[in-house]
């Protein structure tokens, strides 16, 4: 049998075509994710740990208008803790701003980035996955279904009837045989062949640029559990409380002294000068009655 007449067999047309189509499906697909997360990962190298906190506006939106990563990303950022900081009103009416925590400078998150931004939710779920794991079952079944479909034609086609027919049934019969065979093996082949091209494709064109751009937003994002912020907080609050029961406790002293001293700046100099008004009265009104030749009672009073 020659090559010509084993490749123009339909069953093994039917391998071959179902090999190549899918060979291109797949290429199409890992292209198109190797595509999208090259772009994803150009974005993320322009922007740096220090100046996320300023930049994290332009992050967000660039994230939540690109279809691709807006899904992770929209998870990802309820897990976020920004550096939030208070106004605390000084001396002098002036403004001081004081942050809550003194680990958390940065923004940071409770979960790990790689929850989020990883395998399953920038590759697989970007087409279907599963179909293109199941072609090499597909293929290696085609192997037995066209082998044994074969077999039952050829046995089919036999004929008895007389000796001449009976050896030409027989020619063709074994004929059927070898390309039953031929069909096995192609479909084993050409699954197998499938199998080391999806792998290899998978690995540099979806999975190395995966890794890298897994590498450098877990690099922009500090991780850091809630646990540890929460009890950072509750350790914040404690100072403060700290500070308030000092302060109500010199308050009463605090008091006094204010009391005081303003009683000495204000109500004393009124006073004095109260007490220098009477005296004052009183001299105009002894001279008066010393020109007036008298007094009354009223008078010896002052």
């Amino acid at each position: 049998m020659n090559l010509a007449h084993i490749f123009t067999d339909i069953p093994i047309l039917i391998v071959l075509s179902t090999f190549v189509l899918s060979i291109i499906f797949c290429l199409n697909r890992y292209l198109f994710v190797g595509k999208n997360l090259r772009i994803f990962q150009n974005f993320l190298v322009n922007f740096k740990k220090t100046d996320l906190s300023f930049r994290f506006k332009e992050i967000d939106e660039w994230m939540m208008a690109n279809p691709y990563v807006s899904a992770a990303w929209m998870e990802f950022k309820n897990t976020l803790v920004f550096s939030e900081s208070v106004a605390l009103r000084g001396q002098n009416n002036n403004l001081t701003y004081k942050e809550v925590s003194t680990t958390v400078q940065n923004i940071q998150t409770t979960v790990d980035p790689l929850y989020f931004f990883n395998e399953e939710s920038l590759i697989i779920t970007k087409f279907n996955f599963k179909f293109i794991q199941s072609i090499p079952t597909v293929l290696t079944g085609c192997g037995p279904l066209f082998t044994f479909l074969n077999i039952a034609i050829a046995f089919g086609k036999i004929d008895f009837s007389s000796q001449e027919k009976t050896i030409t049934s027989v020619a063709n019969l074994m004929a059927s045989m070898q390309v039953a065979a031929l069909v096995s093996v192609f479909a084993v082949g050409s699954s197998l062949l499938f199998l080391i091209i999806e792998k290899l494709a998978y690995n540099n064109i979806c999975k190395r640029t995966l890794l890298k751009c897994q590498d450098l937003i877990s690099k922009l994002f500090d991780n850091v559990s809630s646990e540890k912020f929460l009890f950072e907080l509750l350790r914040e609050t404690k100072i403060q409380n700290n500070n308030l029961q000092h302060l109500m406790a010199g308050m009463p002293e605090h008091f006094k002294v204010a009391l005081n001293s303003g009683i000495a700046a204000n109500l004393v100099p009124y006073l004095e000068n109260l007490i220098f008004g009477v005296n004052l009265l009183n001299k105009q009104m002894k001279e008066s009655a010393k020109k007036g030749g008298g007094g009354d009672e009223v008078d010896e009073l002052f």
